[in-house]
């Protein structure tokens, strides 16, 4: 056991340094059996109407309608009905007891109708929010078996002033030895009160490296400052790593909300002050010790609610966590104010009148 602690600690740091992508800013204290499936048009496959090419693959006939552009058709006069099922608008124009992503209408539209931030900066302040993800790299060869497979593990992480995450890691790791090895991995991120497939994630494809000595004390004040007391370095050898290189950002906002973010806009935009101040669980906590109970009875209003817990807070509302039975999903509550919400006293402020208005109406 000495001898692999000795081996693991001597190799915390790989003889070549990552490609140099850090910006001066980024360093700054900051707050079957067939084959493939064939798509055809409907005249079937080299002029024959099969429902199998020559060499044995399903074939999927498209309708031949051109203002499809190449896109697989969809029952949207269902999908759209079944969203409109969803929407209650009051004279105030908010909206209450929404799903936060519809399955129809995509990510642009989903935005739009229920005041949620751009894709971007939704991925910042979840990166913002979220203390703990999935870390995917590759397994190395020093493990003898599964070399080559992924290997998912969970780690908390910080952020650096562009978004990159910082890891605090063990020597003796099985992700640390897989990404000195390959940097190569992902990491996967979930909004907090994770509840099922509508819930908001974003997977971050990159390079992780150690970083520098003369960066770790850098390091541990970015994760001091996120984790206080929970910093993972006071427990033992561990060595702080990050994300170099991304190369590719994958958000999904629940069904029907996909979107690829474009690196660079991710990397310049600031997330929401409120996501930064007032998202930490002691915010939360608050927020939820005024507002649960009465949330609660203005979402009973389109059904029966038995709990009702807020999970995150931006510059445009509120993400809720809504339990009927053993169900749960998550809805959202705009704020109707005429200015980003920055604080949590202004949060709070917002809260009241949307309370306010839906007691009104009722």
């Amino acid at each position: 056991m000495e001898a692999l602690a000795g081996a693991a600690s001597s190799s915390v740091l790989p003889a070549r340094h990552p490609p140099s992508r850090v910006a001066a800013q980024s360093l700054a204290l900051r707050p079957s059996r067939c084959g493939p499936l064939r798509a055809v048009s409907a005249g079937g496959v080299s002029g024959k109407d099969d429902a199998h090419a020559a060499n044995g693959s399903p074939v999927l006939k498209l309708n031949s309608d051109s203002s499809l552009n190449g896109v697989l058709p969809i029952a949207a006069d269902k999908s759209q009905k079944a969203s409109s099922t969803n929407v209650s608008t009051d004279s105030s124009g908010s909206r209450a007891g929404l799903f936060r992503t519809p399955i129809s209408g995509g990510v642009q539209s989903a935005t739009f109708a229920h005041g949620l931030p751009p894709p971007a900066l939704a991925v910042r302040n979840l990166m913002e929010q979220a203390r703990f993800a999935h870390l995917c790299s590759v397994m190395s060869g020093m493990h003898h078996r599964r070399t080559g497979y992924p290997f998912g593990s969970l780690v908390d992480f910080a952020n650096d002033s562009m978004g990159h995450p910082i890891f605090s890691l063990s020597p003796l790791a099985i992700h640390t030895r897989n990404l000195l090895a390959d940097p190569r991995c992902t990491l996967v991120v979930q909004v907090p009160g994770w509840s099922g497939l509508s819930n908001a994630r974003v997977t971050i494809f990159g390079d992780v490296y150690p970083l520098p000595a003369e960066q770790q004390e850098w390091a541990h004040k970015q994760y001091v400052a996120k984790h206080q007391q929970w910093a993972s370095q006071q427990w033992g050898n561990f060595y702080y790593y990050r994300m170099h290189n991304i190369s590719d950002i994958y958000f999904i906002g629940g069904f029907g909300t996909v979107a690829r973010i474009d690196v660079k806009e991710y990397e310049t935009i600031q997330p929401d002050k409120i996501a930064v101040d007032g998202g930490d669980l002691q915010s939360l906590k608050e927020l939820n010790a005024i507002f649960s109970k009465p949330l609660r009875e203005v979402l009973s209003s389109e059904g029966e609610v038995d709990d009702a817990a807020l999970i995150s807070v931006d510059s445009k509302g509120i993400d809720i966590r809504v339990r009927q039975g053993a169900q749960f999903n998550i809805q959202r509550l705009a704020f109707d104010v005429p200015h980003k919400v920055e604080t949590l006293e202004e949060a709070k402020k917002a809260l009241h009148k949307i309370i306010k208005d839906k007691q009104q109406i009722k």
